[in-house]
């Protein structure tokens, strides 16, 4: 992926700037929901007894909603490493279906590369893949901005939520099924979005196999490296077909 001409001919604070006020307007449904799922975050982590340099530090470091949830009660519990990685495998293995569609986009952008993979959620994954950026926009810098300014959000929201979480209260019953409403948003984002259903019939086919053989405990997992596998393996051919990976 190439700077088209005419963005190579403006200058750089232009070409940066034309980025950000193009970025922002997608990101500011993403700031009402990353302020209060961290506000949620931080007031939780008040609540368990941690101080709110926890949950500012974790939401820069770590930027992983619902595994920062998790990690609150790993953080509780006994020390367990190999129970930690397991649990951040299972939560965050999508992320890996995520890096194979980006691919192509994140081609030739150079050092921004490595902060979008770094800072890659389901809501920035969302908005880099779907969004149809003007050709005038430098696509480096679009997504770059989404990345930054929706983790910006979440660790805004995280670290009031640390600080002024002693004075606030509220119910956060069902707050979880917030993210699975996420999940089935992208799916159907994407779904709609292709004309062929090549990739998403497979990962629901996959699934169900392994839900069958493994359990509704255990699934998770195998389903995702057997997604993993034969995507990479078709994935040439579902391009071919106008599908994505």
């Amino acid at each position: 992926m190439h700077t088209k001409p005419y963005i190579q001919s403006e200058k750089k604070s232009d070409v940066i700037k034309k980025a950000f006020v193009t970025a922002f307007p997608y990101t500011i449904p993403i700031f009402a929901g990353f302020w209060f799922l961290g506000l949620t975050y931080g007031i939780y982590m008040n609540v368990s007894g941690f101080s709110f340099w926890y949950p500012m530090l974790m939401s820069i470091t770590i930027f992983a909603g619902s595994l920062e949830f998790v990690a609150v009660n790993l953080l509780l519990g006994a020390f367990n490493p190999l129970q930690a990685l397991a649990m951040t495998l299972m939560i965050n293995a999508r992320h890996l279906f995520y890096g194979i569609s980006m691919l192509e986009k994140f081609r030739g952008i150079g050092w921004k590369k490595i902060y979008l993979i770094f800072g890659m959620c389901d809501e920035s994954f969302s908005i880099n893949y779907t969004a149809d950026i003007p050709d005038d926009v430098d696509r480096g810098w679009f997504m770059f901005f989404v990345t930054l300014l929706n983790h910006f959000y979440w660790f805004f929201g995280a670290t009031l939520g640390g600080i002024f979480g002693s004075l606030i209260h509220f119910n956060t019953e069902g707050l979880d099924f917030v993210m699975t409403a996420m999940f089935v948003v992208i799916f159907l984002e994407q779904w709609l979005k292709e004309k062929r259903h090549t990739s998403a019939l497979i990962g629901i086919g996959l699934s169900v196999l392994c839900l069958l053989a493994f359990g509704a405990d255990n699934f998770i997992i195998p389903s995702m490296f057997a997604m993993l596998g034969v995507l990479t393996l078709l994935r040439g051919t579902i391009e071919k077909e106008g599908g994505t990976v």
